[in-house]
């Protein structure tokens, strides 16, 4: 059983550096190409936010997590413009970057939350019934590979070196392995360090969402991209239900 864990957090990870690998792929995307990959991510962390995060920060925390949510918004958004934005770290005003560093790192930071619960969910269920945690690995695996593509399109857009992009997806990946190998040292994670994590990770990933990336994509002359973001809103949708499901 162990060892069937350890693979599946393997396979997930794998699926994650996948994402990113195609990212880096080519040495320059047309932005007609970035606009759209940007767009697919958008909407996967929209969803993220609003189907994942902030649920599950409210059934743990109650009407706590809206300060906690609020905090996370409010303390990007002070980094990447009050700070950040005074100080010209270099990212904004250099021609072509999409998405300032700051915001790529926070939503670098959100996904890796999530990755770890992920993994969690493949190993408690492997534990309970080993055909459950088949389905369940199964379910996870689905939108492993686009989360790969988020995190790996959102840093490229803010122009960190390939190394960076692929070493972002990797630190995904090992938060999903993490997150299947954390049982067996922990008999459980604390119901409030959990949606705590989920509700300030929720605040600076909306923030990246709905300040930095939609209206980016805004600005493309291009019909796909906007429609794009709704497809990345039903493939985490898609993928999330599922898993929700099998877990219940």
């Amino acid at each position: 059983m162990t060892l069937q864990i350890v693979i599946f957090g393997f396979v997930a990870a794998l699926a994650e550096v996948l994402g990113g690998i195609l990212v880096v792929s080519r040495q320059v995307w047309p932005r007609r190409v970035q606009e759209t990959f940007l767009a697919l991510g958008a909407g996967f962390i929209l969803a993220l936010v609003f189907l994942k995060l902030i649920p599950a920060s409210f059934s743990t925390l109650g009407e706590t997590a809206a300060l906690y949510i609020l905090v996370g918004f409010a303390v990007l958004h002070f980094f990447e413009h009050a700070i950040v934005g005074h100080l010209h770290f270099g990212e904004e005003i250099h021609e072509g970057v999409m998405v300032s560093r700051t915001a790529s790192l926070s939503a670098f930071a959100g996904l890796c939350i999530h990755a770890f619960f992920d993994g969690l969910s493949i190993s408690v269920g492997v534990q309970f019934d080993a055909f459950l945690g088949l389905l369940i690995f199964a379910a996870v695996l689905l939108h492993k590979f686009p989360e790969g593509l988020t995190i790996g399109s959102i840093m490229s857009s803010g122009r960190y070196p390939k190394k960076a992009i692929l070493l972002s997806t990797i630190g995904i990946g090992l938060a999903t392995i993490l997150g299947t190998c954390t049982v067996f040292f922990f008999s459980n994670v604390d119901a409030e360090i959990t949606g705590s994590a989920f509700a300030f990770a929720a605040g600076t990933v909306l923030y990246v969402g709905a300040s930095d990336l939609i209206p980016e994509i805004n600005k493309s002359r291009d019909r796909i991209p906007p429609l794009m973001v709704f497809l990345g809103m039903v493939l985490f949708y898609v993928s999330e239900r599922l898993l929700e499901g099998l877990l219940r």
